[in-house]
């Protein structure tokens, strides 16, 4: 068996643990509210990289040499926040996809105003989820540890986070964008939530401050190159390999890094951000293969 594809079992083994593990903090479907709930796992369900609660996971072994109970409940909220942002992204007022992962989008199999109760609901939840981990806190430091991570939690997905990358890339929607907005955008709509994953595994697992400014550093990189491979794909993809319509962006009139720089380009920035990413995780104490790997495969996804 080659290397990439022992690689490719052991990425399909731990989806399925990690599936598990999710699934296990999600909500019963019963009571009135039945509809939304159904729709919330209707959207967890869909699948998916979890590349998110990987790294996060990942992240906490390269510093403690496992993953802790602390960590635990925050790897199904991260992607909870994660998913409830693609619930959002895919409403007619934003993106328009009716296909997210080969499935139905959560509008077009619930209807808009579900779809945006639904989004919300993640989001939320995803806090009530991560809360649990103070119950799993040992002495103050685990909860001093915690009480950090929540503050992470929220600052990266809020208004200095995704929801404000994201309002930029929305506001600028069919126009013209200069790449240091599009920087911005890449950096705050896909990396904070990459950057809050591997910091929320660091500070978790026990990381010194320099080593989680390493951290959100080399994550910063995954999440830029992350995004621009998303680009890639958007022009060089088939539906059936992506699970989604292909093409969107040029259909939404959407500047890309792609566009500006071209594709050749985008396939050569994003060779050397991963390559800078696995730098700067050779500085951090500790080794993890697997978290290198990891990293190396975002350069040759197709997906």
């Amino acid at each position: 068996m080659s290397d990439m594809d022992q690689m490719k079992e052991e990425l399909s083994k731990r989806i399925r643990e990690l599936e598990k593990l999710i699934e296990s903090y999600m909500p019963q479907e019963k009571g009135f509210q039945r509809t939304v709930l159904e729709a919330m796992n209707y959207s967890m369900k869909a699948g998916g990289k979890r590349l998110r609660p990987m790294l996060m996971q990942e992240t906490c072994r390269l510093f403690a040499g496992e993953v802790l109970p602390t960590v635990v409940p925050f790897v199904a909220a991260i992607e909870m926040i994660h998913t409830s942002s693609l619930v959002h992204d895919d409403l007619p007022c934003m993106d328009d996809d009716r296909l997210r992962r080969g499935k139905l989008s959560t509008w077009a199999e619930y209807g808009e105003d579900i779809a945006v109760l639904t989004g919300d609901a993640l989001l939320i939840y995803s806090v009530e989820t991560a809360a649990k981990a103070f119950d799993a806190a040992e002495d103050e430091d685990d909860l001093r540890r915690v009480g950090k991570a929540m503050g992470i939690l929220a600052s990266k997905t809020g208004v200095y986070g995704m929801i404000g990358g994201q309002t930029v890339d929305v506001e600028l929607a069919g126009s013209a964008i200069p790449k240091e907005k599009l920087d911005f955008i890449y950096r705050l709509k896909t990396g904070a939530l990459l950057e809050a994953s591997m910091l929320i595994g660091a500070i978790l697992g026990g990381a010194a401050d320099e080593d989680c400014k390493i951290v959100e550093r080399l994550a910063g990189k995954i999440g830029m190159a992350f995004q621009i491979q998303d680009d890639i794909l958007d022009v060089t993809g088939s539906a059936a390999e992506m699970g989604k319509p292909v093409g969107s962006d040029k259909k939404n009139q959407k500047t890309t890094y792609v566009t500006l720089e071209g594709l050749e380009k985008a396939k050569g920035d994003v060779k050397e951000l991963s390559e800078s990413a696995i730098k700067d995780l050779a500085e951090l104490p500790g080794s993890n293969e697997f978290l290198e790997q990891l990293i190396r495969t975002l350069i040759s996804r197709k997906k």
